[in-house]
């Protein structure tokens, strides 16, 4: 064979390479297209729901996150100047107690009539904590609890069930349910054994 007809030979057998590879390359995106065709109208039509539906979803929770920042926000804000609120009561009541007992203004005959003004300034103020939901925690006589109350001191006393309220040194309060501030009070104890011994030889005797 001259060296022609290899030449001739192995341009055809090149072509005829390239023709298979362009045929299976045709054939290929012919496989996908029919892939991407087999797709029903319904089929796109539930993919574009659940697109939706996650969307929605995912608004619903960025608007329940933001609802949330804002009333988290507005609680601490109004927490804190509820809480800071009560110094003014304290000082209110703490300053009618100190001239009550002032032996110098106790001789003033205008001490009724001032301490009745402060009296109205105190129900006001009470009056204004009750309408934004700031209330006091009744404590008097009540069976402690650590939730709302705090022990600065326990006294023996048999007239009682032990851990009962019998002063309260410091009002607490709510705000809703929240807790402001404890109340500080003095509960009650049973009598040590030694002492109600030596109690009933006294009586005895």
């Amino acid at each position: 064979m001259s060296a022609n007809n290899k030449e001739e030979n192995i341009k055809k057998n090149h072509n005829s390479d390239e023709e298979n590879g362009l045929t299976e390359a045709n054939s290929s995106d012919k496989n996908q297209n029919e892939e991407v065709k087999e797709k029903t109208t319904e089929e796109k039509l539930k993919d574009a729901e659940d697109k939706l539906l996650r969307s929605l979803a995912e608004i619903e929770n960025q608007r329940r996150r933001f609802e949330k920042e804002i009333k988290d926000a507005f609680e601490f804000g109004s927490y804190n100047f509820a809480k800071e609120s009560l110094a003014i009561l304290d000082n209110l009541q703490r300053a009618k107690e100190a001239i009550k007992n002032d032996e110098k203004l106790k001789s003033n005959e205008d001490l009724d009539k001032f301490l009745d003004n402060i009296n109205i300034i105190e129900k006001d103020l009470i009056s204004i904590f009750e309408k934004n939901n700031i209330k006091k925690i009744e404590s008097q006589n009540k069976k402690f609890d650590p939730n709302f109350h705090q022990a600065m001191s326990e006294v023996e006393n048999d007239k009682v069930d032990p851990g009962t309220i019998l002063l309260e040194i410091q009002a607490g309060y709510l705000l809703g349910e929240r807790l402001l501030r404890p109340a500080m009070v003095s509960v009650s104890k049973k009598k040590n054994s030694k002492d109600q011994e030596n109690k009933d030889k006294n009586e005895e005797k």
